[in-house]
C-alpha cells in the first residue's frame, strides 16, 4: 500500500513524527501541535488515517518503513518517538526493531529521539522494585523483545531516549465497559501487582524529557503506587455502581493464555529518576485519581 501526505499539508517548520500513530501518540499530538510543531503519523489503515486526522495528526498511510515519502519524513524530523513493535529476525532466534534500520541509511537531523519501550523488560522480581540501573532480566517473549529493542536504539549513540511504560489506561482504554457488560473478571493470584501509568502522565513525562534531554537515558514512567489487579476493578465498579465483578483462578477456561502470562512476572516500578532529572510527577498518583478522571473524560 502507497503511502501519501496529505497534499494540503507541505512539511514546513518543525516537523515532529510519531512512528504509530496508536493510542499515546494520539494523545501526545495535542501537546506538540500546542508547540508549533506539525505532527506526522504513521498508520497501516486508511480508516485510522481519517481519524488521527480530526486530532491533527498528519497521516502517512504505508506497510512500508522503506517507502520514499517516509523516508523523506524521516530526513525532515525534528523530533521523532516511536512505539512500532520489535520484529522476529529472520532465523526467529532474535528480534530487532524495524525502524532502526530504514533511519540508519536515510539518515537524521532529529536532535531527540523517543523510545516507548515497557516494564516487561524488567522480568519477574518477585514483588520488589524495579530500578532503570538494573540489567533487565525478561523472561516473556515481549519483554525479550522490547530489552534488544532498546540496547538497539541505545548502541546507535543517537540523541534516543527510552521510556519503559507501565500497563496504560485512560479514556477508551478503560476497565468500565467490560465491568458495565458484565464481562470483567478479577483473575486472583496472591500478592501478585500491576504497575499503571494513565496516558496523561505519559505525555507529560515525554514533553518533559524534551525540555531536558539527556541522550541514551532511561525512564520507569508508572504512577509508583502499584495494586492488585482486583483493587482496582472494585473500584472501578464502586464507581460507576455495578456489581463488583466475579473471582476467578489463573486455571479458570476464562483466564486466556495471554492473560496468564501477564501473571507470571509481579514487580514494583520505581520512578525516582523521571521525578529528580526531569522534574516530572504523575498528575494521577495512584488508580483511584486516575480512574475517576477517566470516567469523566467518557462521560463527556
Amino acid at each position: 500500500m502507497p503511502s501519501h501526505i496529505n497534499s494540503q499539508t507541505a512539511i514546513t517548520g518543525k516537523t515532529a513524527l510519531l512512528l504509530g500513530a496508536g493510542y499515546v501518540a494520539c494523545h501526545l499530538a495535542p501537546a506538540l501541535l500546542a508547540r508549533g510543531y506539525q505532527v506526522l503519523g504513521t498508520t497501516r489503515s486508511p480508516e485510522h488515517a481519517e481519524a488521527i486526522k480530526k486530532g491533527g495528526i498528519t497521516p502517512l498511510i504505508t506497510e512500508d518503513l522503506r517507502d520514499s515519502e517516509l523516508k523523506k519524513a524521516f530526513k525532515k524530523a525534528d523530533l521523532i518517538l516511536s512505539s512500532i513493535s520489535p520484529k522476529k529476525t529472520p532465523d526467529e532466534n532474535g528480534f530487532y526493531d524495524p525502524v532502526l534500520s530504514v533511519l540508519r541509511e536515510t539518515g537524521i537531523q532529529a536532535s531527540w529521539i523517543g523510545y516507548l519501550s515497557a516494564t516487561s523488560v524488567y522480568g519477574d522480581r518477585s514483588g520488589q522494585w524495579a530500578f532503570e540501573g538494573e540489567a533487565p532480566s525478561p523472561s516473556l517473549k515481549r519483554g525479550i523483545a522490547r530489552a534488544e529493542a532498546e540496547i538497539e536504539w541505545i548502541e546507535t549513540l543517537w540523541p534516543v531516549h527510552v521510556f519503559r511504560l507501565a500497563g496504560i489506561y485512560g479514556p477508551g482504554r478503560s476497565p468500565f465497559e467490560k465491568l458495565k457488560n458484565g464481562q470483567a473478571r478479577a483473575v486472583i493470584k496472591e500478592q501478585h501487582i500491576v504497575n499503571r501509568i494513565h496516558v496523561d502522565d505519559i505525555v507529560s513525562a515525554v514533553m518533559a524529557s524534551m525540555d531536558a534531554p539527556n541522550p541514551q537515558r532511561i525512564y520507569n514512567i508508572a504512577d509508583g503506587h502499584p495494586a492488585a489487579p482486583q483493587d482496582v476493578l472494585d473500584y472501578a465498579a464502586e464507581l460507576i455502581g455495578v456489581t463488583k465483578p466475579p473471582r476467578v483462578g489463573l486455571d479458570d477456561e476464562s483466564v486466556s493464555k495471554m492473560a496468564r502470562s501477564f501473571y507470571r512476572e509481579a514487580k514494583r516500578v520505581d520512578i525516582s529518576r523521571a521525578r529528580q532529572e526531569l522534574g516530572w510527577a504523575p498528575k494521577y498518583k495512584d488508580y483511584k485519581t486516575g480512574l475517576r478522571e477517566t470516567l469523566k473524560a467518557e462521560n463527556c
